[in-house]
């Protein structure tokens, strides 16, 4: 399971809802809280956060904040010291790997929104303007 946290830019309740709905479309999200304050969305289950911010761009503005594993419940019994450093070990490392993940996302996320942008106007040359020196003449083209 992971717990993915955005950033998103809702202006109204009816946004956030509509963030809420696309969110809660995609397979293998369990839980989706917002808070409407710091504008921030948490989206636990397993969940790819690439589409979840695929989804939320076409609602509003979007960003990744940060994504790990989401804290399950502690137990009430503990087991043996071996077989918690054991746990703890294990844990870091799944923790290394999602923090690399989350670096790698970031960075796929730049790329993405840099070809976004370069892809808005894809014929940039077609667009001319006319600049005359009386405004008020009449010009036929």
């Amino acid at each position: 399971m992971m717990k993915v946290v955005l950033w998103v830019d809702f202006d109204c309740e009816k946004m956030k809802s509509k963030a809420m709905k696309a969110v809660s479309k995609l397979p293998g999200v369990e839980s989706v809280s917002v808070d409407t304050k710091d504008k921030k969305l948490t989206v636990t289950g397993d969940v790819d956060p690439v589409c979840v911010v695929d989804k939320l761009k076409k609602v509003c503005n979007t960003e990744i904040i940060s994504v790990g594993p989401a804290k399950e419940p502690e137990k009430k019994k503990k087991e043996d010291s071996k077989k918690d450093d054991d746990k703890a070990k294990k844990e870091a490392e799944e923790k290394k790997k999602l923090e690399l993940e989350a670096q790698r996302l970031a960075e796929l996320m730049s790329l993405s929104e840099y070809y976004h942008h370069q892809m808005r106007h894809p014929y940039p040359y077609y667009c001319r303007s006319m600049v005359e020196e009386d405004p008020n003449s009449c010009v036929i083209c």
